[in-house]
């Protein structure tokens, strides 16, 4: 194995599963690496424990717990996990000292072999990635679905060969600190305000995701949603070619929706992909993101004829719409990766009406009065828990009733006692998780077995 990093010392910022799979990928090739987390080694142990023992003799040091600014200035190079915004403060240490900062997914792609599909959004990035990666591999094609789902890219650098397909899911922070990184297609699913308690606005977060097109030129592809103004507006920016997607109507190159058929238009002509009652997921916004994922797939070099019965056999991603069970007449979904507020206005969407909401958990900046119309039309009762509740309840007053719960199992209860046959429970929470949670997915976690436990 290449020793191309024998005495360089690399700093790994985050020492979860990306941060440790980034550090291991290091000290095979013969750095030295400090792995630096501001969690404990005890809330870290399921990905730092196996690193050490792999380890062995290696230079591995770990720095978790805190940061040591000394450890930011006296690297060769930084490494930041996906969850680490470059706005680190002690990132200001090594940029003051002229170190290379990189995205886990930067240093995967100046290893890896194959192609990258490479797609980002504010919401529907981790239902369509996924969805490509069933579509590539349905396609006979060696697809693998990674970034911030899945495995991290750096895992699949060392035994990746050239006729791989990457379908990565990439979020704002990691396209933050890219440098050469190329996907050979790059999705923009949509563009609504997100993250805005790390960035100092709209523009900032919008110019981050831009990113994913910046090293692209005329021979990659720019997958584009034409049904949102800000993502359809940079097709007149991309050095790529522009493709569209439309739930709306037809586009001159891309996938859109006519006379109940999905069909994709290209420069050799039209081609089916599905019929709309193919797809067994919920919701319009649904509908957007398997367009997108035909788009994706096809100009990955996936066959047509392949992409109907990965449609059909595709039923969603754990914790996105996600069906629980049904008690008592009353249906009960999880959608705990409904982390800003347009996601909850797409879940809301999705249904009629008769909803009891479970709002609530660390706010992000995110506008709750968006969320008005909606309610009133739609929602019988709104369920608050965590940080944000007093500022959602000052948000949709005399929109909504609404009731405070301590717990996400209490709001299930009040829900349970309220609802009736025919109505729906909804968690889609509008908010971060940290406040509550160790992230969306123990939160959708803690929903299912309350509801389950309601139904045993």
């Amino acid at each position: 194995m290449s020793r191309e990093y024998e005495g360089k010392t690399a700093l790994v910022v985050g020492a979860a599963r990306s941060g440790a799979a980034a550090a291991e990928f290091l000290l095979e090739r013969g750095a030295k690496v400090v792995l630096t987390d501001r969690a404990p080694r005890e809330q870290l142990a399921a990905h730092v424990e196996p690193l050490v023992a792999r380890a062995g003799v290696a230079p591995l040091v770990l720095e978790l717990g805190g940061h040591r600014a000394e450890s930011f200035r006296g690297c060769d190079f930084v490494v930041l996990s996906p969850g680490v915004p470059a706005s680190l403060p002690e990132l200001d240490h090594s940029r003051a000292a002229g170190i290379p900062i990189l995205a886990e997914v930067e240093l995967a792609y100046r290893h890896l072999k194959g192609k990258i599909l490479g797609i980002t959004g504010s919401n529907g990035k981790t239902t369509t990635t996924t969805l490509v990666g069933e579509m590539l591999r349905g396609g006979g094609l060696r697809g693998y679905t990674a970034g911030n789902i899945g495995t991290p890219l750096i895992r699949y650098a060392a035994s990746s060969q050239d006729a791989d397909v990457y379908a990565t899911e990439l979020s704002s922070f990691q396209l933050e600190t890219i440098d050469r990184f190329r996907p050979a297609v790059a999705a923009i699913l949509n563009l609504t305000p997100d993250h805005m308690d790390r960035y100092r606005s709209f523009d900032d977060y919008i110019a981050a995701k831009r990113r994913i097109f910046m090293n692209q030129c005329a021979a990659d592809f720019a997958v584009l949603n034409a049904d949102d103004p800000r993502t359809a507006a940079l097709a007149f920016e991309v050095p790529s070619t522009p493709v569209f997607f439309s739930r709306r109507g037809a586009v001159e190159r891309g996938a859109f929706v006519r006379s109940g058929e999905l069909v994709y238009r290209g420069p050799g002509g039209e081609q089916a992909v599905c019929r709309r009652e193919d797809i067994r997921l919920e919701g319009d916004h649904n509908l957007e993101n398997v367009l997108a994922a035909a788009a994706i797939a096809l100009l990955g070099g996936v066959d047509a004829a392949t992409l109907r019965d990965s449609v059909r056999g595709f039923r969603g991603v754990e914790h996105r719409l996600e069906w629980v069970a049904d008690v008592a007449g009353v249906s009960y979904f999880n959608d705990s990766k409904a982390t800003n507020v347009d996601a909850t206005v797409k879940s809301l969407e999705a249904f009629p009406g008769r909803i009891h909401l479970i709002l609530g958990g660390r706010d992000k900046g995110g506008d709750f009065t968006t969320l008005r119309p909606l309610a009133t039309a739609r929602v019988r009762r709104a369920v608050l828990i965590g940080e944000a509740a007093g500022k959602i309840e000052e948000a949709l007053s005399g929109a909504v009733e609404m009731t405070r719960a301590a717990s996400l199992p209490e709001a299930v209860a009040v829900c349970r006692r309220r609802a009736e046959a025919g109505d729906v429970v909804l968690l889609a929470p509008a908010c971060a998780s940290f406040d509550m949670f160790d992230n969306y997915e123990h939160r959708g976690r803690v929903f299912k077995e309350a509801v389950l436990a309601l139904k045993g």
